[in-house]
């Protein structure tokens, strides 16, 4: 701009090539303010340029939010006699629908009609790709049809923004039906087809099948970019076919296409999942990343597997190396730092390096204090954990039902009811809402005391809150039972269960088992017994003459009175942490 001011103080006047140019690569740069200043020299000059000296300020103004400044520039051109063009109202109509002005949007699509310029497919997909950019899907196919109503075309960009947003939507009816008009119109598919049809694939899990088409895809010689081959990558290390994602990398480098370090971090983390470490070792050392380097989510990659694994002589080495880089450490690698720290016992290095992370400024997140309350916990410390717990809270980071569960459980464990009750108020005043796992800490701390009946009851509490009690919590519930000899409590638990949607598993039917084998037949009314047997063979999926037979030939040499078989439950009820 300095040298066109000071060609200016010269009264030269560049060529109109030179001053198109100009505005142009302004406008590009997204200096409308400075392409809008040579525009008026040209409109000083007596000189109304046609729409392509213009229309890059107008788009200029429109992505940067200003549209309502375009539009004005758009109207007092038209005063004085500039003819628009189609690219002129389409700017107008991509900074409306940006900005989510509807009401704007189509007024300038039928203003642009009115002046006799007809809307083409790029208008169109513009308002087609923030139609559905708001999850405004059944739009943006009213607008597919409408082009096809005005004889205008969609090409393959208009159909894979479609495409997106229906697979987002999980509307798999219409991406078929889709799919097949694409087939129709013998519209070829580009390579964010392919991008949208394998990620709505791995959305639903169906990596195979996205495995099988980006196979097809790539075998059949189809244009395919870098984006592509990462989501292929990623399929391949999902079936744990690293190496075969390594050989791909190779022969995509032969065919002139760069890897990016997002196509090295996928087939590392695949090794490292595979638990192919020295595979692993060897991507990371010997071969040219893209950033001729590993990034940090590579060391992160490798250091993770290396706490996981406990291998300390690793840890030192990613450590170095990440130092002699000028990689440092994110919250990420610190975390993992402070899993392998509690995985060894060293719960001071783990205090350590928290502190160390808030002074430099790693804010951890919630899922890291978790993780260190989770170990102090387990180790008895829950006092130290309960003031880590506060300081977390008390700077303004906000724990989860998690960071609750884990306290809650831990002091249930160790009989304090006055941390419990404490726990629970603060819960409820972060607004937080008790889950399965912290009705299931209560229910088995209820169970330990024996007092079943308010573990029942806390259990239709969490029905009735729209909670569904887990396996683990019917477990719980139906081995206090049997070790308190409640026989007719289990049948009843068991058919509450599995009325609730909650099939006994083989823990249940073990306990069911026990306690029909302690002689109950002979002390109660046959027409019970057909009624329980029938039950039995309901859970068991067995014949209930057959499961009759067994049980009377189990009990050929039992007593009469009921005598607990001392079968620890307890191992096979460890309960779940978050």
């Amino acid at each position: 701009m300095s040298v066109f001011e000071f060609m200016l103080r010269l009264e030269y006047f560049p060529t109109e090539p030179t001053l198109n140019l100009l505005i142009s690569m302004l406008s590009k740069a997204g200096m409308a303010r400075e392409a809008h200043f040579v525009f008026r020299v040209l409109l000083g000059k007596g000189c109304l340029k046609c729409a392509h000296s213009y229309n890059p300020i107008l788009w200029a103004l429109c992505k940067c939010g200003q549209s309502y400044t375009a539009l004005a520039l758009l109207y007092s051109l038209k005063k004085m006699g500039a003819v628009h063009n189609a690219a002129s109202y389409t700017a107008l109509v991509y900074g409306f629908s940006k900005e989510g002005l509807w009401e704007e949007a189509f007024c300038m699509l039928d203003e642009m009609k009115i002046d006799g310029c007809k809307p083409n497919v790029i208008t169109y997909t513009v308002i087609v790709k923030f139609l559905c950019d708001e999850g405004r899907i059944g739009d943006a196919l009213d607008i597919l049809g409408k082009m096809g109503k005005e004889g205008c075309d969609p090409d393959i960009v208009t159909y894979n923004v479609i495409l997106r947003e229906l697979f987002h939507q999980d509307r798999y009816v219409e991406i078929g039906e889709l799919l097949q008009v694409i087939d129709q119109k013998e519209i070829s598919p580009d390579s964010f087809t392919y991008a949208a049809l394998t990620g709505g694939l791995l959305k639903r899990d169906q990596v195979r099948v996205a495995n099988k088409l980006l196979l097809y895809v790539i075998s059949a010689g189809c244009t395919v970019d870098v984006a592509v081959y990462n989501i292929y990558f990623h399929c391949l290390c999902r079936e744990n076919k690293s190496g075969e994602a390594l050989s791909l990398l190779q022969s995509m480098v032969e065919k002139g296409l760069v890897p990016t370090n997002v196509s090295y971090n996928t087939i590392l983390n695949g090794f490292c999942r595979e638990n192919h470490i020295d595979e692993a070792l060897q991507l990371f050392d010997h071969f040219e990343w893209a950033n001729n380097s590993p990034d940090v989510v590579s060391f992160n990659t490798i250091l993770s597997a290396a706490c996981k694994q406990g291998n300390s002589s690793m840890i030192r080495r990613v450590l170095y190396r990440m130092e002699y880089e000028g990689v440092k450490l994110n919250v990420v690698s610190s975390t993992c730092l402070i899993q392998y720290f509690c995985a060894i016992g060293k719960i001071s290095e783990c205090l350590e390096l928290l502190e160390s992370m808030i002074r430099n400024g790693l804010n951890p997140t919630v899922v890291t204090f978790n993780m260190l309350l989770d170990k102090l916990c387990k180790n008895g410390l829950l006092g130290t954990a309960h003031r880590i717990f506060r300081e977390f809270r008390d700077t303004g980071y906000f724990p989860n039902t998690t960071s609750y569960n884990i306290l809650i459980h831990a002091s249930i464990r160790e009989g304090n009811d006055s941390l419990v009750e404490q726990l629970l108020r603060d819960m409820y005043s972060w607004r937080l809402k008790p889950d399965a796992v912290t009705y299931g800490s209560f229910i088995k701390g209820l169970c330990k005391e024996g007092k079943i009946s308010v573990a029942i009851q806390l259990r239709d509490q969490m029905l009735e809150s729209g909670l569904t009690p887990t396996i683990t919590i019917y477990n719980t519930i139906l081995a206090a039972m049997f070790q308190r000899g409640k026989f007719w409590d289990i049948v009843s638990l068991l058919k509450d269960m599995t009325m609730d949607g909650c099939e006994p598993n083989a823990v249940s039917i073990e306990i069911l088992k026990q306690a029909m084998s302690k002689c109950w037949m002979k002390r109660f009314p046959e027409h019970l017994l057909t009624m329980t047997i029938s039950y039995a063979h309901m859970v068991f999926e067995s014949s209930p003459a057959v499961f009759h037979k067994d049980l009377c030939e189990e009990n050929t040499n039992r007593t009469d009175h009921w005598e607990p078989r001392n079968y620890n439950y307890q191992q096979e009820l460890s309960y779940p942490q978050q």
